[in-house]
């Protein structure tokens, strides 16, 4: 049950973001999310799931999408590519859901995709990825490599390192990102020390920690499935009493307080950190804590872009005015939402230029923020959309 004060943080950001509430008719608008309640993602998806029903909540509260209400459609897609077929067909076929919003893995985004285009449905893809993913069907708000790897590579070769140990999850994203790291660092003079994988729901990185140690690297940068390979090779990187700095491609400031001192000192770069400070990121939190008190799983750089692509998803149907696939892909492109990240428009190639935060994990869980580059473009994602 809705408390007044959720209720009234609910009406306090419609307004912000869209005007003051009035009567909803009609039948709903539903949003399907497909995602990784199981498997690997299972950390960090009740994140993306709450993030969600607080934006439905606060859309609702201020009068719907043409003034029609607006529902979700939650379905475990078990973080793979199995799960997400079964998933995605039953949220385009048996629910016939209006749009798919959700981050999701590389392997069930690859999965769900043809099924997406074969249901002519919208998708936003709300996860950071290993980029160059193109349908025209779906647009991207999280981050691509040509916005998060810079930073953290500049920062560890400011500090001095020069040979670099990759390690990753041996799939997609986990490739995809160390491809990047690996041309990126040699373009800038460093040299790569060794790079291993380890499948996506492996948990024992003890050898692959014992070729780090007789490597001869000075930084280890990290590309894992989101959730829990996070934890386990940070935990078992510190139990083995190796403290080479440490970057993170995919870690979420949620997991990384989750992890306790093991993870003091990684980098991350995001570009959302619960630190940023602008009115509508408090706003945000503020409406976060109202509505979930103590059960509220921390914001992060997975659930912020879910929460934003639902008010972009509202912004393009009361562009076109309907609902109607193809109308709505028209307008994508050509609205923006001002959120806790700032303003988002996936106007590049159906991807958005990012303001990106490089943070450092703090003792006691919380993130510095280091620095910060504005509106970083993605790059040449998909040029022939």
């Amino acid at each position: 049950m809705k408390t007044m004060k959720s209720i009234r943080f609910g009406l306090m950001m419609a307004t912000m973001f869209g005007g003051a509430a009035v009567a909803q008719d009609g039948e709903p608008i539903t949003i399907g999310i497909p995602v990784g309640l199981s498997g690997a993602n299972s950390v960090v998806a009740p994140a993306v799931v709450q993030s969600s029903e607080l934006a439905v909540e606060q859309i609702n509260a201020a009068g719907g999408i043409l003034g029609r209400p607006v529902a979700i459609q939650v379905v475990d897609d078990g973080s793979g590519a199995t799960g997400a077929q079964s998933a995605f067909n039953t949220l385009v076929f048996q629910d016939d859901v209006d749009v798919l919003i959700s981050m999701e893995t590389s392997a069930a985004r690859n999965a769900g995709l043809p099924i997406v285009e074969e249901g002519e449905k919208p998708y936003i893809y709300t996860s950071f990825y290993e980029g160059r993913s193109c349908s025209p069907n779906m647009f991207v708000n999280g981050w691509v490599p040509e916005q998060q790897v810079p930073p953290v590579v500049e920062k560890l070769m400011a500090d001095g390192a020069r040979r670099f140990f990759l390690i990753g999850s041996d799939y997609a994203f986990g490739r995809g990102m160390l491809e990047f790291s690996r041309q990126y660092i040699e373009s800038k003079g460093g040299e790569i020390a060794g790079e291993e994988y380890l499948p996506m729901d492996g948990s024992d990185w003890t050898a692959i920690i014992s070729n780090l140690r007789g490597s001869g690297a000075d930084a280890v940068i990290t590309s894992t499935a989101g959730g829990a390979p996070n934890v386990t090779l940070t935990k078992q990187l510190r139990a083995a009493g190796n403290a080479i700095p440490y970057a993170n491609l995919a870690v979420d400031e949620g997991t990384a307080k989750a992890m306790g001192a093991d993870a003091t000192g990684i980098l991350i770069s995001a570009s959302y950190l619960t630190g940023i400070d602008n009115p509508e990121n408090k706003a945000f939190i503020e409406a976060m804590t109202a509505k979930f008190g103590a059960d509220m799983r921390t914001p992060n750089d997975l659930s912020v872009p879910q929460y934003e692509a639902i008010y972009l998803y509202k912004a393009a149907v009361e562009k076109a005015g309907s609902t109607e696939t193809d109308a709505v892909l028209a307008a994508l492109p050509q609205v923006s939402f001002k959120g806790p990240r700032g303003e988002i428009a996936m106007s590049r190639q159906h991807h958005a230029p990012l303001t990106m935060y490089l943070g450092e994990v703090q003792a006691d869980g919380s993130v510095k923020i280091v620095t910060h580059l504005p509106d970083v473009d993605p790059g040449a994602q998909c040029p022939d959309l």
